[in-house]
């Protein structure tokens, strides 16, 4: 997929992981509108209930996300009872692509894929995924030979006098000692209230992880907003910098 193109559907309904719940108040904006953040924060948690309740705990319990795809097609709006369906649109021997399918009981859809990587327990280093993973993973994609290549490859912009700091709280730090990866969605949900309507309408947001930060390093974030290159519709650009190295890429744009 290239940042343009269409998610891969579910090949044969069935195949994936579903589960449901509510939506809560903290998920949504004033307008009452399902959050990115709270989207990034639905996407681990049935990431969870999946390793959980499949053979993946025991066979390949560690795995990070390098790059995020969200779709809003239809907004999710409070209250509202969220359907999730999640699988394996490709995948190689240690990393794999997952779809998440949100929708809701009010005609809310949301379609999003994460590039997710299999690490080592004892290194934390990117390891093989076990024959068994391998074996439940593709039970919905032919595709095992997915590879790695960014989507957002501008370099970030020079400092200004519009960079934002991120301040990093306590609460923000995973059990790697990295920022959490929904909360980089707080940052970008916040230069979003300057632009209500790249949201108002059908958008894609696309969040890709460089480096990790650790706890006590100070993020900075850098913005550009421009019209697109074909539909000339607002661009959101954002960077994530720290000591002068970009750490995290977002673009936000409208969806055909």
């Amino acid at each position: 997929m290239s940042l343009d193109q269409p998610l891969a559907p579910l090949p044969e309904e069935g195949t994936g992981f579903a589960t449901a719940w509510l939506v809560r108040a903290g998920d949504v904006d004033p307008y009452r509108r399902l959050r990115l953040d709270a989207i990034a924060r639905y996407l681990s948690d049935i990431a969870w209930d999946e390793l959980n309740q499949t053979a993946l705990h025991r066979t390949d319990p560690t795995w990070i996300v390098r790059r995020t795809v969200i779709d809003v097609i239809r907004p999710v709006v409070w209250p509202d009872h969220v359907r999730l369906e999640r699988w394996c649109s490709a995948m190689s021997t240690r990393w794999t692509n997952m779809r998440t399918r949100i929708t809701s009981e009010r005609g809310g859809l949301i379609e999003t894929e994460g590039f997710w990587i299999n690490l080592s327990e004892s290194s934390n280093l990117p390891a093989r995924i076990s024959d068994d993973g391998l074996a439940y993973l593709a039970r919905s994609t032919d595709e095992h030979r997915l590879r790695w290549r960014p989507y957002l490859t501008d370099p970030a912009p020079r400092e200004s006098d519009a960079d934002l700091p991120f301040p990093v709280r306590a609460t923000d730090i995973d059990q790697y000692n990295h920022v959490n990866n929904a909360c980089y969605w707080q940052a970008v949900e916040q230069f979003l209230v300057d632009f209500p309507k790249l949201v108002a309408g059908p958008h894609r947001a696309v969040i890709e992880y460089v480096a990790p930060v650790l706890a006590r390093e100070h993020i900075t974030v850098r913005a550009r907003h421009e019209p697109g290159d074909r539909t000339g519709q607002m661009v959101l650009r954002l960077w994530f910098v720290v000591g002068g190295v970009t750490t995290t890429v977002v673009r936000i744009m409208p969806l055909p």
